[in-house]
């Protein structure tokens, strides 16, 4: 079982596409890209880890819809556009603000919302976040999961680490 991490993928929000220039045609394309590539990563034994503002917009038949072809046990950390046809949703192992786990010896510190500072940051602690869409310059200790930032899949913990690994490196 492989534990992985996503956020803002805003399914059936139509405002997603111009205020993140989303490379889709329209809405449908977008929400079945998110759901193929969600599906092509994560297996049904797999955990993953909706850090927010999984929908808006679409009626809770759609949204309930959308979480029960979704691969893997779902948990869900609320974010600002996740109404009640989310968080009610009954496909969720998991729904609350906020939550701390350990994962390949690594504490991680999860909220739909980037910190300043975070439990355990002193003594390595990660924070993984959503809500930004890729435009918060990165600090230490501190990853953005949602789909603009991590290329429209839920990633791992691994990938993550590796990602930042790799973004410096391009940069010096």
């Amino acid at each position: 079982m492989a534990v992985y991490f996503t956020s803002d993928t805003h399914f059936g929000d139509p405002r997603i596409l111009r205020l993140d220039r989303r490379p889709f045609p329209d809405l449908d394309a977008h929400d079945a890209a998110l759901i193929a590539n969600w599906n092509a990563v994560v297996s049904p034994e797999d955990e993953v880890w909706h850090l927010g503002d999984f929908a808006l917009g679409p009626p809770e038949e759609r949204v309930r819809a959308i979480l029960s072809g979704l691969n893997g046990v779902k948990r869900l950390i609320i974010g600002n556009n996740d109404g009640p046809a989310t968080r009610q949703a009954p496909d969720w192992a998991f729904v609350g603000h906020y939550a701390e786990i350990g994962l390949d010896e690594r504490r991680l510190v999860l909220c739909h919302y980037a910190f300043r500072t975070w439990n355990g940051i002193g003594r390595g602690a990660l924070n993984l976040h959503g809500h930004s869409h890729g435009q918060l310059k990165p600090i230490p200790k501190q990853y953005d999961v949602g789909v603009d930032a991590q290329g429209f899949v839920p990633v791992t913990l691994a990938g993550i680490l590796a990602s930042r690994r790799h973004r410096i490196k391009l940069e010096r």
